[in-house]
C-alpha cells in the first residue's frame, strides 16, 4: 500500500462550517450557550451603567466608549475559565465559541488586555460585583427559590502571587507598618501586597486569602461570602456571613467551629458543629457516626467549592491588595451562582422552592 495514500483526506472548510462548529459544540454541553440560553445578560445593563457611566458626555467627539454589558461577559469568560488579561484577548479572538458569547463578530473588536484591565479596575471601585451578586439573588427568590432553609459556612483559601521581602520587610507588614514600606520606589511598592499573609493548613502552605462563604443548604447557592487574610481562622472570619435573616435556621459547620456556638446564638441561628478529636481523648464510635450523619448535609458546601476549583480553575488572584482580591471572590460567587442556577434549570427545571 502507498504509504501517502493510506490516510484519510482532511476535508476543504464548507460552507456551513461555521453551523456545524456551533452545533457540535452545543451537543458536547457548551457552558457558554447553556447559561445564554437561560440569563439575559442585559439584566445588569441598568446597574453596569449607573455604576460606570457617572459623568454627562460634553460632546460626542472621540471614540465612544465599549459597551459594558459586552465587557461584563469578557470579565465573566474571564473569571470562569481563570485566563489572565492577556490569555483572555488571545482566546477571545482565537475561539468563535468565545465571540459569539460575547456578542463580537470581528477580531477586530475584541479588547485588548489593557482594557480589560482597566474595566476590571473600574468595577472594582465601585463594588459593582457585590451589587451584581445582590441584584441576581434577588432574582432568584422573585422566581420562587427560597434561599434561607438552612444553611452552611465553610472557607477556602484564595491563592495570591507569592512575596519575596527580607525578614525585616515581612516583619513589619506583620505588625501592621506595611505600608511605610517602599515609599521611596513607588513602583516596586506597587507590585507589592500588604494585606496577603502566610498560613500553613495539614503540613500544606498557603499564601493570599480566605474566602469565607455561606451557602443556602437546599440549592447550593452562595447566599453570602467574606474575604480575610489566610491566617485568619475560619471560626474567626465568619460572623459578618450572619444576620437577622439567618434567624431561626439551621447551620451546618465543620469540626473548625468548635466553640463559636455563641457567636450562632447570638443571631438566633442554631448550629449544627461536626465535633472534634483531640490528642489522648479521639471520637467515639457515637460521636463518628454523629458525624458521618451531620456531614450528609454539611458536604454539600464542598460541591461549591469543588466547582470553583476545577471548573472555574481554582480560587486564584492575580493582583494586589485584599481590595481586589474581595471583588475577586464576588465575581467568582456571582458567576459560580448564575452557573449553578443553570445546572438547576437543565437537570431538575421542576426544582423550585
Amino acid at each position: 500500500m502507498n504509504k501517502l495514500t493510506a490516510f484519510r483526506t482532511a476535508k476543504s472548510t464548507g460552507l456551513f462550517e461555521q453551523d456545524n462548529s456551533k452545533d457540535r459544540l452545543v451537543k458536547m454541553g457548551n457552558p457558554m450557550e447553556n447559561i445564554t440560553r437561560i440569563f439575559d445578560f442585559e439584566t445588569f445593563r441598568a446597574t453596569l451603567e449607573g455604576l460606570l457611566f457617572t459623568k454627562e458626555r460634553k460632546s460626542n467627539a472621540g471614540r465612544r466608549p465599549i459597551d459594558c454589558v459586552m465587557m461584563f461577559k469578557v470579565l465573566f469568560l474571564q473569571r470562569y475559565y481563570g485566563l489572565s488579561d492577556e490569555q483572555t484577548e488571545y482566546q477571545i479572538v482565537d475561539r468563535g465559541s468565545f465571540r459569539r458569547f460575547v456578542g463580537i463578530e470581528n477580531v477586530d473588536d475584541v479588547p485588548d488586555a489593557r482594557t480589560i484591565w482597566k474595566y476590571r479596575e473600574e468595577l472594582t471601585k465601585a463594588n459593582a460585583y457585590d451589587k451584581l451578586f445582590d441584584e441576581f439573588t434577588e432574582m432568584l427568590r422573585q422566581k420562587g427559590y427560597e434561599l434561607n432553609k438552612g444553611q452552611m459556612i465553610d472557607a477556602s483559601f484564595v491563592v495570591a502571587p507569592r512575596q519575596r521581602n527580607t525578614r525585616e520587610e515581612n516583619q513589619k507588614i506583620k505588625e501592621g507598618n506595611g505600608d511605610e514600606l517602599w515609599n521611596d520606589t513607588p513602583h516596586k511598592k506597587s507590585h507589592k501586597d500588604i494585606d496577603a499573609r502566610w498560613t500553613k493548613k495539614r503540613g500544606e502552605t498557603f499564601y493570599g486569602y480566605k474566602s469565607h462563604t455561606k451557602v443556602d443548604e437546599r440549592h447550593k447557592f452562595v447566599t453570602k461570602y467574606e474575604t480575610t487574610a489566610a491566617n485568619v481562622h475560619d471560626s474567626k472570619g465568619f460572623e459578618p456571613l450572619l444576620d437577622e435573616t439567618d434567624r431561626g435556621q439551621t447551620c451546618f459547620v465543620d469540626a473548625g467551629y468548635v466553640g463559636t456556638e455563641a457567636v450562632f446564638k447570638k443571631y438566633g441561628v442554631e448550629a449544627v458543629i461536626c465535633e472534634k478529636g483531640y490528642r489522648n481523648r479521639p471520637l467515639t464510635q457515637e460521636q463518628k457516626a454523629n458525624n458521618r450523619r451531620k456531614s450528609k448535609v454539611r458536604c454539600r458546601v464542598e460541591h461549591v467549592f469543588g466547582f470553583m476549583e476545577q471548573s472555574m480553575k481554582g480560587l486564584v488572584v492575580r493582583t494586589i491588595g485584599i481590595a481586589r482580591a474581595k471583588a475577586n471572590v464576588a465575581l467568582t460567587c456571582l458567576i459560580y451562582n448564575i452557573s449553578r442556577y443553570e445546572q438547576i434549570l437543565r437537570r431538575q427545571p421542576h426544582f423550585i422552592g
